[in-house]
């Protein structure tokens, strides 16, 4: 099956809630290798002026990912995941994701371009709370490589 090129321009409503603990941030941040002591201690982040523990920048790609998946399993958008590969991963944060946080994510699909016999994605997840306030902006490419790649 090859990517459906009508998936441009593709928007996934927001994924379900995903709600931020304190162990998620201090799980994420010791297996991403962050020692900030805001990821951890309560108190040292609300000395940096935050109301709980601030997540590492890199957390809101849990959120995203969620959001991937609907893109990913969409029978229509003819993609394989086991040819999938990851190229490109950037974040634009509108503020800190803090413990407390319930954050959902809207899919865009923002680019479709054939590349061989596979195609490269480009899409954007644009993270929120419940009452719509901007968290964070990711944006992603993954390449699809086509049959015999």
């Amino acid at each position: 099956m090859t990517i459906n090129p009508d998936l441009q321009g593709r928007s996934y409503p927001a994924s379900e809630v995903y709600d931020v603990g304190r162990e998620k941030i201090r799980e994420f941040a010791r297996a991403v290798k962050a020692t900030h002591p805001a990821h951890f201690d309560v108190e040292a982040a609300k000395a940096l002026g935050h109301s709980d523990l601030v997540a590492p920048p890199t957390f809101a790609i849990i959120v995203a990912q969620r959001a991937d998946a609907q893109l990913i399993e969409d029978p229509d958008s003819g993609i394989d995941f086991s040819r999938v590969v990851h190229a490109d991963q950037r974040f634009t944060h509108h503020r800190a994701i803090v413990a407390g946080d319930q954050l959902r994510a809207e899919l865009h699909v923002d680019g479709v371009r054939a590349m061989g016999g596979g195609a490269m994605i480009t899409t954007r997840s644009e993270i929120t709370t419940l009452d719509g306030e901007k968290v964070a902006t990711t944006t992603s490419s993954i390449l699809v490589r086509g049959e015999g790649q």
